[in-house]
């Protein structure tokens, strides 16, 4: 199984990132996390993932401005993998 689902909405306008992202978190399995590229810090993202029990980092990324890693704040086993690959 893949640990990580990658989704690039760099290149998307205001609202679509977000709705993405949400379409996606839902269907993540046990130990799966998502890396979210983004060209801006998505603060309204933030209060949702809280509020839903997700976790996330937000780190400067490579290939665009912001990567977010994100996963159920309950998986330890994603926690893990997330910090090995966000190290």
């Amino acid at each position: 199984m893949k640990l990580k689902r990658i989704l690039d909405v760099s290149q998307l306008e205001p609202c679509e990132p977000l709705e993405q992202i949400l379409a996606i978190l839902p269907t993540l399995q046990a130990g799966e996390y998502l890396q979210v590229l983004h060209r801006m810090e998505p603060q309204l993202l933030y209060p949702i993932l809280t509020q839903a029990g997700y976790a996330w980092i937000t780190k400067s990324g490579q290939t665009t401005s912001i990567e977010i890693y994100i996963w159920r704040a309950d998986d330890n086993q994603a926690q893990l993998a997330v910090q090995t690959d966000a190290a």
